[in-house]
Parts: structure tokens; sequence; C-alpha cells
């Protein structure tokens, strides 16, 4: 091992910003500096004036800011030889700028790196909710879908409304009713919350049980079936997080106590096509499997090798498919952060915050941390391991893309066939709920005799289907029917009992 190789976290920092009246707070910027000021207080030296690299994640609640390398430098005192945000904000940003920090030190390229990132969407919400007519504020994550593109035309637009074709793809490739289905997600989040709830860093600091949880209630609406509110990303937060990475050489000069050095493992990448239509299959993803199972493998561990997890938790069949891959039981936490919904969702930026609970967590327990990073929509995925002890395998830098190994595993994807009519099989599907909590719209997934994948809209004033595929009687995820046009919704999926 050479100590000047050798990449180590020596200081975490992340903030809530919770200001009496919303629209005062910090913008993304000074979210992000106030971060790296606590990560610099942790390392227990003046590192930001030292700093060689300076890497952001891309944020959406100030897009007016643009760029922020070179003002968050300034106001942090740092002159970075390489500094650059991220081309766009992806919830793999974070994970992704660790492997490339750790690349740079282990080529000898830098000393002493950075990454950062914040997003105040509540504090955006609030303003432009101040200056809009209504006294509404829109929302971020529709409007930042600008291409237009087939599964748009039929409601597929923001994560809330993808996620769940895994979700009821996946259910019914496990063989569990929506009750175990429901029960499995509600365990999960469970333990999210008790995570949240005795981290200071989390936005939400409530344990919830399981019923709380997955039950629809006034507090808790129907968004797109089968997911409530207490099951998805909040991101309406005012939260940053950054840390520090230095090679081990350098960490000693700054006379970083070694009991603080987290080590830094090798990570691996792979990506989904980005038009989900141009997906082999929704109850699986080959490139999270190879990037979980590359990740353990180049490290020279196995699961039972791993003490703690983060297992990106935006929606709930992000962590089901993951812990399967892995063999990670439902019963032991998927969260050192407490999750997109309790720790909270800063879009792009969740696994900073994780990284910094990860080290924390590291510093008093355990040997071996996995992260494991979700992007898009379960588009891409990164994952890395931390440790409290050397890795032998782990030398840098290192290729971390191993798309090529992820699209040899991937089944054929279907053609896409926009104008099919007649017979089909539903091969996922979901039923799009209004602010009311009724439902507003719907979308199956569907497969036809030819073997093509094709889309109908759910026609939500027709009960019958829509008990068919809700009310857990009977699994529609392969049953028979058939689109045919009907006026003013075009083509609709039509229920054959």
């Amino acid at each position: 091992m050479n100590p000047e190789r050798t990449p180590v976290i020596i200081g975490v920092g992340q903030v809530n910003d919770r200001p009496e009246a919303a629209d005062a707070g910090l913008d993304s910027l000074g979210l992000m500096a106030a971060a790296l000021g606590k990560a610099e207080a942790d390392v227990g030296a003046p590192v930001l004036g030292a700093l060689d690299m300076l890497t952001i994640v891309d944020q959406i609640s100030f897009r007016e800011l643009g760029d922020l390398c070179e003002p968050l430098a300034t106001a942090i005192g740092a002159r970075p030889k390489i500094a650059y945000q991220s081309p766009a904000p992806h919830g793999d940003t974070p994970i992704r700028l660790l492997n490339e920090a750790a690349n740079r030190i282990g080529a000898g390229e830098v000393k002493l790196a950075a990454v950062v990132g914040g997003e105040a969407l509540r504090t955006a919400a609030a303003r432009a909710a101040r200056r809009s007519a209504d006294g509404r504020a829109p929302d971020p994550l529709r409007m930042r879908r600008r291409e237009p593109s087939q599964a748009q035309a039929y409601g597929l637009t923001a994560p809330v409304d993808v996620y769940p074709l895994y979700e009821n793809a996946g259910r019914a490739a496990y063989g569990q009713t929506l009750a175990d289905a429901q029960a499995e997600s509600g365990r999960i989040w469970s333990l999210l919350s008790e995570v949240a709830a005795a981290n200071d860093g989390a936005w939400i600091r409530k344990a919830m049980s399981a019923e709380e949880i997955i039950t629809p209630s006034e507090r808790n609406r129907p968004l797109a079936f089968p997911y409530t509110k207490l099951t998805v990303a909040n991101s309406a937060v005012n939260q940053g997080a950054g840390f520090i990475v230095a090679s081990l050489a350098e960490a000693r000069r700054l006379g970083v106590p070694e009991q603080q050095h987290i080590y830094v493992g090798l990570g691996a990448a792979a990506k989904e096509h980005a038009d989900i239509l141009r997906r082999d299959r929704y109850d699986r993803s080959v490139s999270m499997d190879t990037s979980l199972r590359r990740t353990l493998a180049l490290n020279g561990l196995e699961i039972g090798d791993i003490d703690l997890v983060e297992l990106y938790s935006c929606f709930p069949c992000v962590p089901k498919m993951a812990r399967r891959t892995l063999g990670w039981a439902a019963d032991r936490p998927a969260t050192v952060f407490g999750g997109l919904t309790f720790g909270g969702g800063p879009i792009a930026n969740y696994m900073s915050h994780a990284v910094v609970s990860m080290v924390h967590r590291l510093r008093r327990e355990g040997r071996n941390g996995l992260l494991f990073a979700n992007g898009g929509f379960a588009t891409d995925n990164h994952s890395i391991v931390l440790s409290r002890t050397p890795i032998p395998a782990a030398t840098f830098p290192q290729d971390f893309n191993y798309q090529a190994e992820a699209d040899a595993a991937r089944e054929p994807i279907p053609e896409y066939d926009p104008e099919h009519l007649g017979e089909a099989c539903i091969e996922t599907y979901t039923v799009f709920h209004g602010r009311s909590g009724e439902p507003s719209g719907g979308v199956v997934v569907a497969r036809t005799p030819a073997g093509l994948r094709s889309l109908a809209h759910v026609d939500v004033s027709d009960p019958a289907t829509l008990a068919f595929l809700t009310d857990g009687r009977a699994e529609p995820v392969g049953s028979r029917g058939r689109i045919a046009l009907q006026e003013p919704l075009g083509r609709v999926w039509i229920h054959q009992p």
C-alpha cells in the first residue's frame, strides 16, 4: 500500500436549513459552503484553502446560479487546480465523484479533494409560490422532463410515475400478493424511519410503523399505485452535504487521527437505457446487479463481510431489487442515513448524506460499508465500498465502467409498437392519483401477441378495470386484455375477465 496513492475520507459535514420563514433559507450555494465548513471542522485542520480538487453535484432548486465551481471556491477560500460540476443531477453522482476523486489521488494527480452538493427546494418553492398568482409553486421534477417521448404522452413524466412500473412487475416476479409486497415495503421503510429518528442529520426524525407508512390517509395520500406519500422521496428539503478525501500520506501530514480515516474501496457503475421503453424488463435491472456484484468482487468481499449498507431508497422497488441481488435481509436496515423519505431527498445529492452517515457509523462500529446509488428512472447505478481498515484489493486509479458486462447480461429489448390495437397482456402498470387522492389516470405497459411492447391509458371511470388493477384480489401482471381506441383518451386498456 502506497500512502501517497491511497484515498481516505477524512472529513464529512451536512446541514439542514430550517428558517422560520421558508423563503428566507440559504440557496444551494450557501448550503454547499456550510456543508464544507462542517467537513473542515470534522477534519480538525484548515484544509479548504489547500484543496487540489473541488467537484459539485449539479442542483435544480436555483438553476439561475449556473456553474457553482468559481463562486463556491471563492466562498470557501479555495483555489483548486481541478474543479467541475456534474453535467446533470443524477442520484449516482456523489458516488461517481467520490470514485473519480479516489482515482485522481491514486494517479498522484491530487492530494486533497472535496465533493459537495446542496438543494434548497423548500426555499425555492416558497419564493416561487410568493411570486405566483395562485400562490403555488411549479413541480421542478416534472418541469425538467422537457424532451418529448412516447412515455410522456401516457403520463410517465416524473420518477413517481415510472418507478411503480418496477414495483408492480417485481411483485409478480417475486410471487407475492399485493398484501405481501406492501408489507415488505412497510417493513423496509419503517426501518428507514427508525434510522432517521436516531440521526441528527435527517430531515424527518420520527419512527413510523409499517402500517402507518403503507396505509393511505389524509396525511399519506396515494400518488401512483401502489405508492403513498410516505413511500417516496421527500424533496421538499433544504439540505447540503459534502466530504473531504485525501491521500493517506496527506491525512497523516495534516495530523488527522488514524481512527478518523475511512478507506475508499473500488467501485462499479453501469446504466440502463435512458428511454424507459427500451428496458429488457421491469422486475430487475442487470445494470444494478452488475454494479452491486462487481463491487463486492472487486474488493474481495462477500455480502457476509458487509456490516452496513445504503441501498438507494427513492421508491421501495429499488432497495427491494438491490437486497435480492445481495441477499440482504428485509429486517436489516437498508440505510445509514434514513432513506429519501425520512432522511431527506435532496434530488441528486442524497448519497453525499449517505457518505457522511456511513463515515460516522464506520468510525464507531463495523468494518465495511456498501454504498449503492441509483439515478434517473432506475437508469444509473454506481456502488462503492468504504472501510474502517485498508482494503488490500483496492488500488487506484481504476476503471469503474462495467457497462459492457451489464449489456452482455441483458435480455433482448422488445421493440415498441405505438399503434397496436387488439389482444395483449399486461407487462406492468400503474394508476395515478390527483391531490385529492382520487384516481386521475393510469398506464398499462403491454406485450402484443408478437412480443412487442405497447402502451395504453387506464380509463379510471371504469370501476371494473380500476378494481382489477388495484384491489389485490388477482395479479394483473400477465393477464390478458386488449387495447382499443376510446375517446377522449385514445388508446385504452380493456380488461377482459
